[in-house]
């Protein structure tokens, strides 16, 4: 998936966010970081991949779709604030569960936190990729 058009209009709003002082010029990576960690928990209580008591159907695919972009421009957004701008990210197709990629997201928002690298950065973002795969998004829907 190509990202420089994401990146690029992801970059333009939080110059217009802080230019408009609704900031207040404080560090809101950590605020960003934990935004992410609750979106990514409404995806998953759309799907209620994890309520093993109870059937697992998805909710409607917009309002996923929409809750799944909100996470892509914090995840964006996030790098931005570190200076990585990957040019593209490779969609991997999972044969793990709906609950056990939201489980690894977690972790590699935990591991992002801790060291907070490229490559970190990027795991997390192929991961999320993948989780959209999962969800039956298309490329097109996403950057649509």
């Amino acid at each position: 998936m190509k990202l420089s058009e994401l990146f690029r209009m992801q970059e333009n709003f939080n110059c217009n966010v802080l230019e408009k002082d609704i900031i207040h010029d404080q560090d809101v990576k950590y605020e960003k970081i934990l935004a992410l960690q609750v979106k990514i928990a409404e995806i998953a209580n759309e799907t209620n991949c994890f309520k093993y008591c109870n059937s697992k159907n998805l909710s409607d695919k917009n309002i996923l779709l929409k809750k799944y972009k909100d996470c892509l421009y914090f995840i964006i957004s996030i790098g931005l604030d570190y200076k990585f701008k990957p040019g593209e990210i490779v969609c991997k197709f999972s044969t793990s569960s709906l609950t056990s990629q939201f489980e690894n997201l977690y972790i590699d928002i935990n591991d992002f936190v801790v060291c907070s690298s490229f490559d970190h950065y990027i795991t997390l973002f192929e991961d999320f990729i993948t989780l959209g795969n999962s969800l039956k998004f298309t490329e097109e829907e996403i950057l649509n």
